[in-house]
Parts: structure tokens; sequence; C-alpha cells
């Protein structure tokens, strides 16, 4: 996690300590840091970022309660030990993606230590030279803060989408009216589209930086670069000669050209339907997009939410900042390839 959640926009120190200092006087530090929390205070796991609550601390364990879920867990002494180990044995940094998401609670916690930091940007956690401020979320400022919508178009049409399957259950779709149907198809094709030119952009990025053939692991995946073969035949006198070079008949390469076919039915008699066997299918396309409804309606949610203070408004706002947090971590780019466990030895 960042501390008021501007790391990334820091430039951290990295530089290993001169000195080490025995884990255990690090840990009661910790725990001391921990205790002078305020009740309420929020903390936020550093990939998957997810908010969570110390409510207790132990001489050898520290007791976490996850925002959304309200479920209690331990965070034990020996595996803080080993994850503040596995730091100084990688010269005061360790990669954030080696961290399994179970055990990014440790990190989070190891960073109210005044000598631990989190770089979200560089993607690590880091043992300072000099102390640090606090990791604490200040919640109140984060939930004033502005949001930037993204200017790409998946986004608008993926809101849509989302209060448009809110609003007609696709459970069922033979209940639903034709209008529904059309909506709901129309908002789908526009997603579609939209969605995968932002994933061959992604795609484009992601290839500059992938030089293997193993697969590049993140949260809710990996990519894998990978190679495909096309073949173009050359001049069609080359191909023949290089074949009766090799004792192959020109007789058994050649065939009926589709497009030379096409050609000859336009200057002769010859009906389609004497040269191919000719099936019908029909299907559902999209015939135009209204983006000015589009954008209407659009607006007109973001102006409800803006204006609403219940329950329902609150839900849906989560809703979209949780869609928010999807996309931007879509297009975050981890590399993780090594992993430890929460049990045992690793944290």
């Amino acid at each position: 996690m960042c501390r008021g959640e501007s790391v990334s926009r820091g430039v951290l120190c990295s530089r290993r300590h001169s000195y080490s200092m025995p884990f255990s006087v690090s840990w009661h530090t910790l725990l001391d840091e921990a205790e002078e929390l305020p009740p309420d205070a929020t903390l936020i796991t550093p990939l998957s970022h997810k908010r969570f609550r110390i409510t207790d601390t132990q001489e050898h364990r520290v007791i976490i309660e996850y925002q959304e879920s309200d479920n209690s867990r331990p965070l034990q002494r020996e595996q803080f030990e080993t994850l503040y180990r596995r730091i100084q044995e990688r010269n005061g940094r360790f990669e954030l993606d080696r961290i399994p998401a179970d055990a990014e609670p440790y990190a989070a916690v190891l960073t109210l230590h005044p000598r631990f930091e989190i770089d979200e940007e560089a993607g690590v956690i880091i043992e300072t030279e000099e102390p640090s401020a606090t990791h604490v979320v200040d919640d109140e400022e984060s939930s004033t803060e502005d949001r930037a919508e993204p200017d790409i178009g998946v986004y608008s049409d993926a809101l849509l989408l989302i209060d448009a399957l809110e609003r007609h259950d696709p459970s069922n779709l033979t209940e639903l009216d034709t209008d529904a149907l059309v909506n709901l198809y129309t908002l789908l094709s526009d997603v579609q589209h939209e969605a995968n030119d932002l994933r061959q952009d992604i795609a484009d990025v992601l290839l500059n930086r992938i030089h293997h053939d193993s697969p590049v692991h993140a949260q809710f995946g990996s990519v894998q670069r990978t190679a495909r073969r096309s073949n173009s035949l050359r001049d069609e006198e080359e191909v023949l000669a290089a074949l009766e070079d090799a004792g192959i008949n020109r007789e058994r390469v050649l065939g009926v050209d589709p497009d030379k076919v096409d050609d000859a039915l336009d200057v002769t008699e010859l009906r389609e339907s004497d040269v191919y066997d000719v099936t019908e299918t029909e299907y559902v396309r999209k015939a135009e997009v209204d983006e000015e409804v589009k954008e209407t309606r659009l607006q007109g949610l973001k102006d409800r939410l803006a204006a609403s203070e219940s329950e329902e408004a609150t839900e849906l706002r989560a809703e979209i900042e949780d869609l928010e947090a999807r996309i931007e971590d879509l297009t975050e780019f981890d590399t993780g390839t090594e992993y430890y466990t929460q049990s045992g030895a690793d944290p």
C-alpha cells in the first residue's frame, strides 16, 4: 500500500542499510506503531487494494479485519520475519508480485514500520535509510478527491451496459421485451468492439516487454509471447517451376481459383449456383448507434448518483468504483514468476 495514496509519485531511497538490525527490535517497533493507530485507521493491500483494519496486537501476531467482509485474520510474527529477511537478502528491495494475494496484508502492515515503504510504480517494498510517512489511508481525503474518468470508449459503454443489465435480467432473455434486447445487444456490441481495440493496444505494449516464451503472471491471469506463421505463394510460374524441378507434375497442384471463377461469372451467362453450393444464413447485426441517447443516459446516471445519498446509490457508486479498479488492474503489468506461501517458512 502507499502512504497517503501518493507513494508512486515520490522518489524513494532504495539503498540497503549498512547495518542489520535484529528482527525482534523491528517487530516491537512495528507493534508500537500498530497500537498507536486510531481504531478506525484503514490500511490497503498493495496489489489487490483490499482495505482492512488492525483490531488487535499481541506478542506474536497482529489481528486484522477486512472491511468488505468483516472477517478477522491473524498475521503471525514468523511470517513478518520471513518477509523482513527476504527484503534484506535482496539488498533492501523485494518485488511485490512475488507476494501471493493471501500474503499481501503482511506487506501492508510491515510498512507501518518507519523504515519500510512501498513504491507501487516500481512494484517493490523497500527498506529505507530515513523514516518515512504514515501508510494509513485517509478515507476522508480519498473520498472527496475528484475521480478522473479514463478517456476510453469502453469505460462509458461498460457503465451503460452494467446499468442495463441491472434493469433487465439477462438470465431469462425470452421474457425481455424487444427494446430491452436491442439495447443489450447494441451495448454488448459496442463494449466488444471497444474492448478489442483496447486489448490490441495493450498487446502491442506487452509485446515490447515480454521477451521470452515463459508465461507472465498477474492477478487475473497470465500472458505469453508466441508466434504465428502465415504462408503466401510466390509467383505462380516460379512455384510451378520449382515443383517440376522436384519431379512434381504441374497438373497435380493446379486447381480452381475462386477469384478467377468470380471473374468468369461476370462475363458469362453462368449463374452463381452453377458453380457454387450456396447456403444462406440469417443473423442479427448492429445497424446504427444513437450516441446522443447513450451520452444523455450516461450523464443522467452520473448525475443521479452524485445527487442521491440512498443505500442503492451508494452500492451503485461502489460498483462503478470497483469497475474502474478492475479496468486499472487489467491495464497494469506485473511479472510474477516466484511466490512464497503463507504457511511454513514463507509469508
